[in-house]
């Protein structure tokens, strides 16, 4: 008798509880905080599995997406009753996702048309090019002026307009008006609310403005960016804000709690980091690694390579927050290649352990390169290249100079970010997955002769969706007055080697940098005359050589007529 009434008295005490769904690259987890504490209560992880049907393809299955959404939500609500917490008392759901990763469904159906495109493939390498080469001047920032984003392969539009032109399934639909497009948001919140029976069909600004397709100044998907991917603008979300109640939850566990928040995952982290000024600025360490700045209600152009993103807009009637961020494709990504595709790890953990046995990467350059270079170059015909090797080069250094290339691309952001804001940070504040990596920090510190900041809980990313789902109308459980917010605790990593150092190795970095560039051209490779050479094809060339030099090899063996 006494045990329940403590477990219940217990259970009253912590109050409005709000939850997240975090639909990361690698994983999805379902994460349950205290709204007046900010306290991590619960939370569940399942891993997704990525396939390469080709090289440069990056495809991930949206029906097990959504089946992990589930199971770890009925994970966590487990955990949560083991703990004497009542589920009753989530009273919100927030969704942060992988940007830009594109999906098409049937909406009659409710079936997917395809396998989710990852932001990170370079299918659309192709398209990109013809894209490019109809603008005035062969220009890739034809329409940053409205998007702030240059022409890639990252971004949702073009996967969109890969999809039409490839796959018969996609076309079809399109042509007979059953057609939805979404980012991993949209197609969430959609099956949650029902799906084919009544889903909400709808993005948040922050993942709207990374397709191409939205106009950052008016707020909206934008005609004349349609008409130029030729995209139908009926078969799009409809944009709202990022803290407002979407729909209802339709079944399981949760069914009847609300989804109100809705954030990309590196404006999500921004929030979570509690970056609501101008200036302030956050850099999250997952598949990739995203530095982002915000720069209040006006957004500012880059000079130096970096976006232009809306960060969030907090409530309907609320101002739009806008940002610069630095993109690096790989960072966490470089582990996951380490132990799945050279086997010389078995975990994370053993990478830092090898990295942390020699200390050094001896003259090592490891450039991950994989899916091209992003911010500040924009170079998708880089690859990925390991330079400075010698003989006494080994696994443990190839460990640290993956670390480090991490840390080099960061500084190369950061430089930008600097640049543009002309204000210098005087510290970088950090988050992801990768920080539990007390080396990494500790590089990174040294590689920026910056401090770096690490908050104790480092799910910052679920919170910052847990957060806006909390705080908007119609649920007000989460302020996020200044005055309000709970104070966090952090751990800081102060730079230990001399900035000359520092410098002599960024130096080095940006050398491995420019040979791993232009590698990868769909261009002939041209003779001086400017004439495509017959050796630009290696396999030719080798035909020819070969054959010339068995025509000699056979006049010698025969010997004069």
């Amino acid at each position: 008798m006494n045990g329940s009434m403590a477990a219940s008295s217990h259970r009253i005490t912590l109050g409005p509880l709000v939850a997240a769904i975090d639909q990361g690259t690698s994983s999805t987890r379902f994460l349950v905080f205290n709204s007046k504490t900010a306290e991590l209560l619960s939370h569940h992880q399942v891993e997704i599995k990525q396939s390469f049907p080709k090289e440069g393809w990056v495809e991930e299955d949206p029906k097990e997406i959504l089946q992990s959404v589930y199971e770890c939500m009925e994970r966590t609500c487990e955990k949560l009753m083991q703990l004497n917490i009542d589920i009753s008392n989530i009273k919100a759901i927030g969704v942060t996702n992988q940007r830009e990763t594109t999906l098409v469904w049937d909406k009659e159906t409710g079936e997917p048309l395809y396998n989710a495109i990852v932001w990170l493939d370079l299918r659309t390498q192709s398209t990109v090019e013809r894209l490019i080469n109809r603008t005035p001047g062969r220009n890739k920032n034809h329409l940053r002026h409205k998007t702030g984003l240059p022409i890639s392969t990252y971004f949702s539009a073009v996967k969109l307009r890969w999809l039409m032109d490839n796959v018969d399934e996609v076309r079809d639909a399109v042509v007979s008006h059953r057609a939805m497009f979404g980012t991993v948001d949209s197609w969430l919140i959609w099956c949650l609310t029902g799906g084919k029976s009544g889903g909400v069909h709808c993005t948040d600004v922050t993942n709207a403005s990374r397709t191409m397709l939205f106009n950052i100044h008016t707020m909206d998907w934008d005609p004349e960016l349609c008409k130029y991917f030729g995209i139908p603008m009926e078969i799009l979300p409809r944009v709202r804000s990022s803290s407002e109640i979407y729909g209802l939850m339709k079944s399981g566990a949760l069914s009847g709690i609300p989804i109100s928040g809705c954030l990309g995952d590196q404006s999500a982290a921004l929030v979570g980091q509690m970056c609501f000024q101008d200036g302030q600025a956050k850099n999250t360490y997952g598949t990739g690694c995203f530095l982002l700045r915000n720069t209040g209600a006006k957004p500012v152009m880059s000079d130096h390579g970096l976006l232009t993103t809306v960060a969030y807009k907090l409530g309907r009637d609320k101002p739009a927050c806008y940002a610069l961020e630095g993109s690096v494709a790989i960072a966490g990504a470089v582990v996951r290649w380490l132990q799945d595709n050279l086997g010389i790890i078995g975990s994370s953990e053993e990478l830092e352990k090898l990295a942390a046995s020699v200390g050094t990467s001896y003259g090592c350059y490891f450039v991950p390169a994989f899916s091209g270079l992003y911010a500040p170059y924009w170079e998708p015909s880089a690859r990925g290249i390991i330079c400075g090797l010698t003989q006494f080069t080994n696994k443990s250094h190839l460990a640290f100079a993956a670390l480090e290339a991490v840390c080099f691309q960061t500084r190369e952001i950061l430089d930008a970010m600097n640049q543009d804001s002309g204000i210098p940070l005087t510290q970088l504040q950090v988050d992801g997955g990768m920080t539990s990596n007390k080396l990494l920090m500790q590089l990174q510190a040294d590689i920026l002769c910056i401090p770096v900041v690490k908050p104790s809980m480092p799910e910052t990313t679920a919170l910052g969706a847990a957060m806006a789902a909390g705080a908007a109308e119609g649920v007000s459980v989460w302020s996020l007055n200044p005055e309000d917010l709970s104070e966090v605790t952090s751990e800081k990593f102060d730079p230990q080697i001399n900035p000359e150092e520092s410098e002599f190795r960024y130096a080095r970095w940006k050398k491995a940098v420019e040979k791993s560039k232009n590698w990868e051209t769909t261009q002939p490779v041209v003779n001086g005359n400017g004439e495509p050479s017959i050796f630009s094809s290696v396999p030719l060339g080798f035909y020819i050589i070969g054959s010339m030099l068995m025509l000699i090899g056979a006049k010698y063996i025969t010997g004069p007529d």
